[in-house]
């Protein structure tokens, strides 16, 4: 990431004592003095190399949660807890699991189905979609030089990663004091970006971490805690951005504006294959400088608790005359750094067999009721060539693993094709996070999960979305359109993406409700750490690791097979594959109680008892309230979109309401999410003035049927309370 380091030591800043290699046996020598904890080893390192420690262990934070993550690379390349930066991984540029669902209906609509071919995926098909070099700084060499240690020692030691990491920091430092604020350039030095605002935005979160103070159980067991350095400020002096680099060590500029780079390299783009406006956009939110409200905490078990303050959420200002995103400005709350990366909107192919891409303008303002959670499952170096190819899938924005950056390519007002449900798509916003589902639980970075929250809970704000895990879905909590696509829909961000951790930076955590007649699945996300396969090859078992999933049985107990999903595999059984949601019910959902016996509890799932073990000393659900639905008749039909009736269509072509393969019966429950009225907008014309919108009279209750949420009608079941 940093190749400043050259500069910074012709100018004589370079104060870190260098250190001899050893051998991975040998007495560790002064300055990687190993302690019993990762704790010692922060001290230890801050120490040596004239860090404050609480500026280290802030800026580790960011990057990693401190966790090691078994000295495996991140997406931008980075290893261990001070992510340093070695040659980009070989296995970056694959999109792995998800390329063969791209040659769907990325649209999800029926009414104008679009099929892709590898051929508009590949450099060869279409020359948009070729990268340009990668542009990410190598750190691993360059502290490797400094401290004297290999490479292969930096990658999987997470001591002599950490000592060699307050040692690159130091190297940035330009003065000798041990007050925090003095570290504020050295900290953003350490983002690795060239743009000074996006380095400023990762050294302001840092320095809000390190005011906040944090505790939290790495992947590996060490209990590490960062002690709040309350009234630390920003210094005024700072904020200049990195040192310039001498032009022998710049990384080839990449302007996303420009034509992408001719490397032949295929893309890696969002996960997002399975998706298919008014010109106001929405100015940034005001925060007249106060700090993000406090971060969460986690118990030595492994619970996140956040200590008591009163939060003030981020708004955003009037709309009234207000189009940022129209002139080139992201649609952000003001604490955040967000980029205008625009995607492509314009026709495509032969006069008289036109076809557009790749998202859908509106020419009224659009009523949002979801936010859709993705990852990328590739690096964020494809997104800039994707989004600019007319004939690829859109979303509205993607944001950065190490550093947290933002880019929008969509207005918030436009339809981008993310979800693969068309229904969703007309009322949802998409995010994509850069990272990759069964290693995303290594590399989703606390940079990532705090701009990310920031951002959902300014767009909540300015759409009224109330922020729970009805409204604010993972990809793999989206339905199917018909039956024949619900085994094909997506699973990210999959089961390590931490829910509980990103409610809580939302000031909405979840708690257990007094009386409460239903459950709220919330695992201990550290110390939960269930059985996953697929991660490294099929049938292979993924490295132990925290999780948000619980596994449901057929019955109360761990021996039992898990519960059956008709519609992801038919008749054959659920799996533990990572990529298998079957049979996993995630944080945040909220299910009706169906039986409870000794440590196990029964929820109502795809039409079927689910079991769980949920032992009173190590729960792994809360009591919840809220509203639930039971049936009112035999083999009540589910659908995947709430489309209206028949009768209602008088401009637009009739969107047949197609069950899906789930039935429900008089005895089971199913709680409720939300309530609509059933619509269709008709999108089949490049000209947003010729678009349809048709509203019929029919309601939808939105229920968590499985781990995916579903509709039914609202006169095939009534409220239980």
């Amino acid at each position: 990431m940093h190749l400043w380091l050259a500069a910074v030591m012709a100018a004589g800043v370079l104060t870190a004592p260098a250190v001899e290699p050893r051998d991975s046996g040998a007495p560790p020598p002064s300055g990687v003095a190993r302690g019993p904890s990762r704790q010692a080893d922060f001290a230890s390192a801050a120490r040596a190399y004239g860090v404050p420690e609480s500026v280290l262990l802030g800026v580790s934070y960011l990057q990693s949660r401190w966790d090691a993550n078994g000295g495996r690379p991140s997406t931008a390349g980075g290893y261990g807890p001070m992510h340093l930066v070695d040659a980009f991984p070989a296995d970056s540029h694959a999109h792995g699991h998800h390329i063969g669902d791209a040659l769907g209906d990325p649209r999800g609509d029926d009414a104008r189905p679009m099929a892709l071919t590898l051929t508009d995926l590949t450099p060869a098909g279409n020359s948009a979609l070729r990268l340009a070099a990668p542009a990410y700084r190598t750190t691993l060499p360059e502290a490797g030089h400094l401290t004297g240690l290999p490479a292969d020692r930096l990658r999987t030691d997470p001591s002599a990663n950490i000592h060699a990491g307050a040692a690159l920091l130091a190297s940035y430092h330009k003065g000798s004091g041990a007050d925090p604020a003095d570290w504020y350039d050295a900290v953003a030095a350490y983002a690795g970006t060239d743009d000074p605002a996006a380095a400023r935005a990762f050294a302001d979160e840092v320095f809000s971490v390190m005011r906040e103070g944090v505790t939290r159980r790495t992947d590996d067991g060490h209990l590490v805690r960062l002690a709040p350095v309350p009234g630390l400020l920003r210094p005024a002096s700072a904020g200049h951005g990195p040192p310039e680099l001498d032009p022998a060590h710049r990384p080839p500029e990449h302007d996303p504006g420009l034509e992408p780079g001719a490397d032949g390299r295929p893309d890696n783009g969002p996960d997002s294959r399975s998706g298919s406006g008014d010109e106001a956009g929405w100015s940034a939110g005001e925060d007249p400088g106060a700090p993000w409200a406090s971060g969460p905490e986690e118990d030595p078990g492994g619970g996140y608790w956040t200590p008591g303050h009163e939060e003030r959420a981020e708004t955003p200002r009037s709309a009234a005359g207000s189009k940022a995103a129209e002139h080139g400005k992201a649609e952000c709350p003001a604490s955040l750094h967000c980029e205008w990366m625009p995607a492509a909107h314009q026709r495509w192919g032969k006069k008289g067999h036109r076809d557009y891409g790749n998202h859908d303008r509106l020419a009224r303002e659009r009523s949002v009721d979801y936010i859709v959670i993705h990852d990328t499952e590739g690096t964020y170096q494809g997104i800039p060539s994707m989004v600019r190819n007319p004939k690829y899938v859109s979303w509205h924005y993607t944001i950065r693993s190490r550093d947290g950056h933002v880019a929008q390519h969509v207005r918030t007002n436009d339809i981008a094709w993310h979800a693969g449900n068309w229904d969703v798509n007309t009322r949802s916003i998409g995010i994509e996070h850069e990272g990759y589902l069964a290693k995303g639980g290594t590399w989703y970075t606390e940079a990532m999960y705090r701009a990310s929250a920031k951002l959902v809970k300014y767009l909540a704000a300015k759409y009224d979305i109330p922020l729970d895990r009805a409204h604010i879905l993972g990809h793999d909590n989206v339905p199917g359109t018909t039956a024949q696509t619900v085994s094909g829909m997506h699973d990210d961000p999959g089961p390590y993406w931490d829910w509980a951790h990103y409610f809580e930076l939302m000031g909405k955590p979840f708690r257990a409700a007094k009386g409460g007649d239903s459950v709220l699945i919330l695992p201990s996300y550290n110390a939960n750490r269930p059985r996953f396969t697929g991660c490294e090859g099929a049938g292979k078992r993924c490295p132990p690791h925290g999780a948000s999933t619980v596994w449901l049985h057929k019955s109360p107990s761990h021996k039992s097979p898990l519960v059956l999903d008709v519609g992801k595999h038919g008749g054959k059984p659920s799996t533990h594959s990572v990529y298998d949601h079957a049979a996993r019910a995630s944080a945040g959902q909220r299910f009706a109680v169906a039986e409870r016996r000794g440590d196990w509890t029964a929820i109502w799932y795809l039409g079927q008892k689910a079991w769980f073990h949920n032992p009173p000393g190590r729960p792994t659900a809360v009591p919840a309230k809220g509203t639930v639905v039971t049936p009112v008749s035999d083999d009540v039909k589910v659908y995947g979109r709430a489309y209206p009736e028949r009768s209602a269509y008088k401009s637009a072509a009739y969107q047949r309401l197609a069950p899906l393969q789930y039935r429900i019966a008089p005895g089971q429950e199913y709680t409720v999410g939300l309530t609509v009225t059933g619509s269709h907008y008709s999108a089949n014309a490049f000209d947003p003035s010729k678009h349809v919108t048709t509203t019929g009279t029919t309601r939808y209750h939105q229920i968590q049927l499985g781990h995916r949420v579903m509709f039914v009608m609202a006169k095939d079941v009534r409220f239980l309370h």
